[in-house]
Protein backbone atom coordinates (compact mmCIF):
# COMPACT_ATOMS: atom_id res chain seq x y z
CA UNK A 1 0.00 0.00 0.00
CA UNK A 2 1.37 3.40 -0.95
CA UNK A 3 2.25 6.05 1.60
CA UNK A 4 -0.48 8.37 0.33
CA UNK A 5 -3.09 5.66 0.90
CA UNK A 6 -1.68 4.92 4.37
CA UNK A 7 -1.88 8.62 5.24
CA UNK A 8 -5.46 8.74 3.99
CA UNK A 9 -6.47 5.76 6.10
CA UNK A 10 -4.68 7.19 9.12
CA UNK A 11 -6.67 10.40 8.78
CA UNK A 12 -3.63 12.51 7.92
CA UNK A 13 -5.06 14.15 4.80
CA UNK A 14 -4.76 17.90 4.82
CA UNK A 15 -5.59 20.64 2.45
CA UNK A 16 -2.23 22.31 1.76
CA UNK A 17 -2.81 25.87 0.66
CA UNK A 18 0.64 26.01 -0.90
CA UNK A 19 -0.34 23.43 -3.49
CA UNK A 20 -3.94 24.52 -4.02
CA UNK A 21 -3.12 28.19 -4.22
CA UNK A 22 0.01 27.83 -6.34
CA UNK A 23 -0.38 29.77 -9.56
CA UNK A 24 1.44 28.76 -12.70
CA UNK A 25 3.91 31.33 -13.97
CA UNK A 26 2.69 33.18 -17.06
CA UNK A 27 3.10 31.12 -20.21
CA UNK A 28 3.30 27.72 -18.50
CA UNK A 29 0.80 24.92 -18.33
CA UNK A 30 -0.30 23.21 -15.12
CA UNK A 31 2.04 20.26 -15.70
CA UNK A 32 5.05 22.57 -15.77
CA UNK A 33 3.84 24.30 -12.61
CA UNK A 34 3.38 20.91 -10.95
CA UNK A 35 6.89 19.83 -11.94
CA UNK A 36 8.33 23.05 -10.51
CA UNK A 37 6.41 22.54 -7.27
CA UNK A 38 7.59 18.90 -7.06
CA UNK A 39 11.23 19.87 -7.61
CA UNK A 40 10.99 22.48 -4.84
CA UNK A 41 9.34 20.04 -2.44
CA UNK A 42 11.88 17.28 -3.20
CA UNK A 43 14.65 19.63 -2.08
CA UNK A 44 13.15 20.24 1.36
CA UNK A 45 10.14 17.97 1.95
CA UNK A 46 10.16 15.75 5.00
CA UNK A 47 7.12 13.76 3.86
CA UNK A 48 6.31 11.94 0.61
CA UNK A 49 5.06 14.25 -2.14
CA UNK A 50 1.77 12.43 -2.68
CA UNK A 51 0.73 12.91 0.95
CA UNK A 52 0.49 16.63 0.18
CA UNK A 53 -0.21 16.61 -3.56
CA UNK A 54 -3.05 14.08 -3.91
CA UNK A 55 -5.51 15.72 -1.52
CA UNK A 56 -4.75 19.12 -3.06
CA UNK A 57 -5.24 17.75 -6.57
CA UNK A 58 -8.49 16.02 -5.67
CA UNK A 59 -9.75 19.11 -3.81
CA UNK A 60 -9.11 21.35 -6.81
CA UNK A 61 -10.87 18.96 -9.19
CA UNK A 62 -13.85 18.40 -6.88
CA UNK A 63 -14.38 22.10 -6.21
CA UNK A 64 -14.07 22.94 -9.91
CA UNK A 65 -16.45 20.16 -10.98
CA UNK A 66 -19.00 21.28 -8.40
CA UNK A 67 -18.72 24.90 -9.56
CA UNK A 68 -19.19 23.76 -13.16
CA UNK A 69 -22.31 21.75 -12.31
CA UNK A 70 -23.90 24.31 -10.02
CA UNK A 71 -23.30 22.10 -6.98
CA UNK A 72 -25.01 19.02 -8.43
CA UNK A 73 -22.93 16.19 -7.00
CA UNK A 74 -24.30 13.53 -9.33
CA UNK A 75 -23.28 15.57 -12.40
CA UNK A 76 -19.93 16.53 -10.86
CA UNK A 77 -19.21 12.88 -10.07
CA UNK A 78 -19.87 11.91 -13.70
CA UNK A 79 -17.51 14.66 -14.89
CA UNK A 80 -14.84 13.31 -12.53
CA UNK A 81 -15.40 9.69 -13.56
CA UNK A 82 -16.73 8.68 -10.14
CA UNK A 83 -20.07 7.70 -8.68
CA UNK A 84 -21.98 10.14 -6.45
CA UNK A 85 -21.21 8.08 -3.33
CA UNK A 86 -17.48 8.20 -4.10
CA UNK A 87 -17.65 11.97 -4.51
CA UNK A 88 -19.52 12.32 -1.22
CA UNK A 89 -16.94 10.13 0.54
CA UNK A 90 -14.04 12.15 -0.92
CA UNK A 91 -15.68 15.40 0.22
CA UNK A 92 -15.85 14.01 3.76
CA UNK A 93 -12.30 12.58 3.68
CA UNK A 94 -10.84 15.85 2.44
CA UNK A 95 -12.77 17.89 4.99
CA UNK A 96 -14.44 20.08 2.40
CA UNK A 97 -16.90 21.56 4.85
CA UNK A 98 -17.71 24.48 2.56
CA UNK A 99 -19.17 22.21 -0.11
CA UNK A 100 -22.95 22.57 0.00
CA UNK A 101 -25.34 19.65 -0.18
CA UNK A 102 -26.56 18.69 -3.63
CA UNK A 103 -29.44 21.03 -4.57
CA UNK A 104 -31.21 18.19 -6.40
CA UNK A 105 -31.07 15.68 -3.55
CA UNK A 106 -34.28 15.25 -1.55
CA UNK A 107 -34.05 16.73 1.95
Amino acid sequence: MGSARRAQRAGQWRRPAAVIGAAAPAGTDWRSALRSWAREKLRDAAEPLLVEAMPAFETALIETALEHTGGRRRDAAVKLGWGRNTLTRKIKELGLAGVPADPEEPA
